[in-house]
């Protein structure tokens, strides 16, 4: 049951490894405290070096300063050998958020983001999020054509419902979708999303796959949360939920102890296994995180170690949590 080395994305010629590295926390100075470039930089060389392809960035990640990082790294690297994925639709130009799918934006982001990262082409470029105005088809026809150009080689989308992957796809140019997804957050499994990507060559990156670390094994009944923590707001942390989450977890550890490996290696490993699952990007915000992820490439869960983990979350398909992440408006 175990995934090839490599992914082909969409209908692509992009192949990356089925673990990539969520760079949010590299240069990401507008959404975490106190973080520093070098410990960025790090991040991105530890992934490189142990066995992961594929770097996930974005613009709205310090407003450029992710890809800046990202691309000072790779110059010490064999760029055909990098897969190297980020997202734009954000516009602060008026000194407030806006999301933009304009056509002749996207174009403008895309340049753009050549131009910090570096290079002279985007393996994947992901339409962030959806405008409220601009027909879908139209937004991924312009990157049809920087597609055709060059400048990138694969076409996604992210954080768009089913109704709005549809129209995207409408000339089958979609090549991957990307929104969150977890043992814990199922939905788009229930709602019929990956069953339509499947059918329609369309890969799937999950994104907050260990579900803010409630899926790594950390957390047992002893956490108490202060109110001022945002945990504490979450459906995820909150009783009677809570309590099913770690009952759940409590089932990964002795296949954890059987592998030698930590719960959450064993979660990313049963993300890779899941033929709905094209690349699992789990982020970090230290090097050890992202070395101990690496691990997860080296487990092969048998089918029935596959079902177990499977069944024990199964619970978590028919509730709604809503999202971590809120779309901007």
């Amino acid at each position: 049951m175990k995934k090839s080395s490599f992914v082909k994305i969409g209908h692509s010629d992009v192949l990356a490894t089925p673990l990539g590295l969520g760079t949010n926390a590299v240069g990401g100075y507008n959404l975490f405290p106190n973080l520093k470039d070098d410990d960025g930089r790090a991040l991105v060389r530890v992934a490189l070096d142990n066995g992961i392809n594929l770097l996930d960035t974005a613009y709205v990640y310090g407003l450029g300063h992710s890809e800046e990082l990202v691309g000072e790294v790779m110059k010490e690297y064999d760029r055909d050998k990098i897969i190297l994925a980020t997202k734009g639709a954000q516009d602060f130009s008026s000194g407030k958020q806006v999301i933009d799918n304009r056509p002749e934006f996207l174009t403008d982001q895309v340049n753009k983001s050549l131009k910090r990262l570096g290079t002279d082409y985007i393996d994947i470029f992901y339409i962030h999020f959806p405008d409220h105005d601009t027909p879908k088809v139209e937004a991924v026809g312009a990157l049809q054509k920087l597609k055709e150009a060059g400048k990138i080689r694969a076409i996604g989308i992210s954080n768009f419902s089913l109704d709005q992957i549809k129209e995207a796809n409408v000339d089958g140019y979609v090549d991957v979708v990307e929104d969150e997804f977890s043992l814990l957050h199922q939905d788009h499994l229930t709602e019929g999303m990956l069953d339509y990507l499947h059918d329609h060559q369309i890969s799937f990156v999950p994104y907050f796959p260990l579900a803010s670390g409630l899926l790594t094994g950390k957390y047992d009944h002893k956490i108490d949360f202060p109110a001022d923590d945002i945990r504490s707001q979450i459906a995820d942390f909150t009783e009677p939920r809570f309590s099913k989450v770690l009952k759940a977890v409590d089932v990964v550890r002795p296949i954890a102890k059987t592998h030698q490996a930590t719960v959450a290696q064993v979660v990313l490993a049963w993300y890779m296994q899941n033929p709905l699952i094209s690349v699992v990007i789990p982020g970090a915000k230290r090097a050890e995180q992202v070395k101990a992820n690496a691990h997860a490439l080296d487990i092969t869960l048998t089918d029935a170690e596959y079902r177990t983990i499977e069944q024990a979350f199964d619970g978590f398909k028919h509730t709604t949590s809503g999202k971590s992440l809120a779309d901007p408006e």
